[in-house]
Formats: structure tokens, sequence, C-alpha cells
């Protein structure tokens, strides 16, 4: 059956009802009205629903900024009183210019001529250089979560047949081990310690200048966070050996 037809029926049940023809007109314009504004009330409550929603996903994203600037703030205040505390022990260090300190991007750098350190074309420490690694190491016992790599540096001047080095390679890595060794024995930790040479390949001035070679000979003893922890291996239990066979006789 059409609609037309239920319509029809429905308009002669109201008129037989004694509802005018105009009379239903209205009841039905009314009746399209309380149904546009009912569906408009649905939309609007489905547009409220999604700002509360956005407004809820704002608001965490807002607390987690806010955690995470409050974390690397703390963060930041850490390692600029771990700076200060560090220039504060390697004052006088500074002062008397065998020592510079710097820091970038987290990592604080400790660095000494090879001159303070070292005698030319040697990698014994001298008492100069004792002194002013017994400040640094002094500095570093109370240290923790942190990697120490201590890296040597040359001049592009080669050292072959000039004593007990093959080239610079050797020059600078010795130097840098030799000073990783010298803090392990005045108490800092070794597990935080590391030893790199660089040889004359990362140079801070020209190699073509008296002053340049100067800066570019250096010890420098980087401060980074620990981001690698070696694995504990465990140690393999023996197994007792096999009782031997004897072999098969042949049939006789």
């Amino acid at each position: 059956m059409s609609n037309r037809v239920i319509a029809s029926i429905g308009m002669a049940l109201l008129l037989g009802c004694g509802v005018s023809k105009d009379e239903f007109a209205a009841a039905q314009k009314d009746a399209a009205n309380y149904k546009k504004q009912f569906q408009d009330e649905q939309t609007k409550s489905a547009g409220l629903q999604k700002q509360v929603t956005d407004l809820q996903t704002q608001n965490t994203q807002l607390t987690q900024s806010t955690t995470q600037l409050t974390q690397e703030k703390g963060e930041l205040e850490a390692k600029s009183k771990q700076y200060e505390e560090l220039a504060g022990s390697l004052n006088d260090q500074i002062k008397s210019g065998q020592i510079e300190l710097s820091e970038l991007k987290g990592k604080m750098t400790v660095k000494l001529k090879d001159k303070v350190v070292f005698s030319s074309g040697s990698a014994a420490i001298n008492k100069q250089g004792r002194d002013a690694l017994d400040a640094v190491a002094k500095a570093f016992q109370g240290l923790q979560g942190k990697t120490v790599i201590v890296a040597g540096y040359t001049d592009n001047v080669p050292v072959a047949g000039k004593g007990q080095f093959k080239d610079n390679w050797d020059l600078s890595t010795e130097r840098a081990v030799s000073v990783v060794r010298y803090l392990q024995s005045k108490g800092v930790d070794p597990k935080m310690l590391g030893a790199a040479g660089f040889a004359e390949f990362r140079p801070l001035g020209a190699n073509d200048t008296a002053d340049g070679r100067s800066q570019n000979r250096r010890i420098e003893i980087a401060l980074t966070a620990a981001d690698y922890t070696p694995p504990v291996v465990d140690t393999p239990v023996a197994q007792p050996a096999a009782t031997p066979q004897p072999a098969p006789q042949p049939a006789r």
C-alpha cells in the first residue's frame, strides 16, 4: 500500500473524527518541524561531544608536554649544577691555564694541552700532568651514570723513527690509555672509563702554524650520559667429559 493511499485513509479517518483538512496539514507540518528540530539537536549534541573529546585530548597532550618540560628543566638544572661543581673543583687549574672546561649539548669536556701532561713524543705523564689529573680524578670520584671518554689528539708532524711509536695513531692512543690508567689509579670507577686516539685527523687549528699545532696536541676528557652497559656474561659451567666407549671388536 502506497504512502499516498495511507495518507488518504488517515485523512479520511481524521475527517471522520471531525478534524479539518487544514488542521491535518498543520499537524503534519508541526510533526516535520519537530523531527527536524530533533535531528538538529542530535547534530549539535554530536558536535558538542566531539568538542569535549578534542578538549580532553588537548588537555592530555598539554599535561604530557608540561610533564616533559618539567623533566627537561630538571635535567638541565642538574647538568648546570654538575658543570658548576666541576668548574669549582677545577678552579685553580682553569685559572692557571692547565685546563679548559666547556659544555655543549649536555656533554662536558675537560681539555688539557699535551705539554701540560706529557713531554714531547712521550706517553709518560709528567709531574705537572699528574697534578692536573689529580684534581680531575678528585672531581670525578663521585660521578654516577656517566661515561668518561679520554681522547688523544696530535698535530700532523710525523713521529715515525723518533721514538717507540710507529705513528701518530700510536702516540695519541697510548696517551689516552695512560690518562685512563692514571684516573683509575686515583679512584675513578673503571666501568665509566674509555680511551680513544684520533691522531692528527681532528684538528682545532691549522697545522701550518706553531700556534695551530699547539692547539691540536691535546687530551680531551668528555663526560656524557651512560648509554651502554656491557652485558653480563655468565661463566659456562664445565661439563664432565664423556666416558670413552670401547671400540667395537671385529667378529671372529
